[in-house]
């Protein structure tokens, strides 16, 4: 079974930039869709950004949009977010997810809070 570890959360002042990494026990397969949920205290996780070995482009939540890029690095299995301009709302826990359908793998989560 896939497990999949985030990296890279903590505490940002708005405005702010971190960089979340999440990395596969495994190799990517040919098929599949990679990417990032998040979810607020008191809300429902919600899909941020994604990218299939499809795909050309990477698709991103409208509220991210020009300011979060998706990456990955099949060499490492890995894939990135690079999260720019932070705000207050963009605090949550971030979660990785490996989608091979049928099934679909997730990580334990990282911590970003955005606050002066």
């Amino acid at each position: 079974q896939l497990q999949l570890v985030e990296s890279g959360g903590g505490l940002v002042q708005p405005g702010g930039s971190l960089r979340l990494s999440c990395v596969a026990s495994g190799a990517f397969t040919n098929y599949y869709t990679i990417g990032w949920f998040r979810q607020a205290p008191g809300k429902e996780r919600e899909g941020i950004a994604c990218i299939s070995s499809v795909d050309v482009s990477p698709n991103y939540l409208d509220s991210v949009k020009d300011r979060f890029t998706i990456s990955k690095d099949n060499e490492k299995n890995m894939v990135f977010l690079q999260m720019n301009s932070l705000k207050p709302e963009d605090t949550a826990v971030y979660y990785c997810i490996y989608e091979d359908h049928p099934y679909d793998y997730w990580g334990q989560g990282t911590q970003v809070t955005v606050s002066s």
